[in-house]
């Protein structure tokens, strides 16, 4: 229901749709934007640079949901605070001009409660990365992130569930914050190994989420 407010105002205003191909980008980190973007459909990744000049990613969006909102709502542009790329052969965008939405958000009390509901659910997302990065090791990291993939691309088969979209190690460890991909590789072997793990085409098939979840900790 929450999410039929924002349908129902991008259909009022015909907001236009913009297609972007694969490993195209939305926006750069620190480089100043004007637009709102809403995901319509695709695949989409969101990233942040460290100081050492490493990619740590953060999540990938598969659903309709507002990609890039920023809080400061007088200016014409700000800064972009991550990068955001496409990862599925393309993807389709609401591209709103960020203070037309923001006016449109004050006169509308619906659209600013859900902008608020958008913005505590990001504020509890960063949390909750941000706790399973300290709280588990590196193994507890991959876990997390497989869980994570799990929920996000999952499709039960009879053989258990396909995480149908192909992520490397190197994007696993990007995710995890861990710097080395040859880690990543020894613990998608163990995991392998306990019979937890396969691959499959070059995806990978999860048939024990119970071994990976009991080395989660939340």
């Amino acid at each position: 229901m929450e999410k039929q407010i924002l349908r129902d105002y991008l259909e009022k205003q015909a907001i236009p749709v913009v297609i972007r191909k694969k490993k195209s980008y939305l926006t750069y980190e620190g480089i100043p934007d004007r637009y709102v973007y809403i995901l319509k459909k695709g695949i989409i990744k969101t990233s942040v640079v460290t100081h050492e000049g490493r990619e740590f990613n953060l999540r990938y969006l598969t659903d309709f949901e507002i990609v890039s909102l920023f809080k400061d709502e007088s200016s014409q542009e700000v800064e972009a605070p991550f990068n955001v790329r496409v990862e599925s052969e393309e993807a389709e965008l609401y591209k709103i001009v960020r203070d037309q939405f923001w006016a449109d958000v004050n006169r509308d009390r619906l659209l600013q409660d859900y902008v608020k509901e958008y913005y505590r659910r990001n504020l509890m997302d960063t949390m909750k990365k941000m706790q399973q990065m300290l709280m588990n090791g590196k193994f507890g990291a991959v876990c997390t992130q497989i869980n994570e993939l799990y929920e996000t691309f999952g499709v039960q088969t009879t053989d258990g569930v396909l995480i149908d979209f192909e992520v490397t190690n190197e994007e696993i460890a990007r995710f995890c914050g861990i710097t080395s991909a040859s880690s990543v590789n020894r613990m998608m072997q163990k995991l392998r190994e306990s019979g937890a793990l396969k691959s499959v085409d070059r995806k990978l098939l999860v048939t024990d989420i119970d071994f990976i979840r009991e080395n989660i900790i939340y």
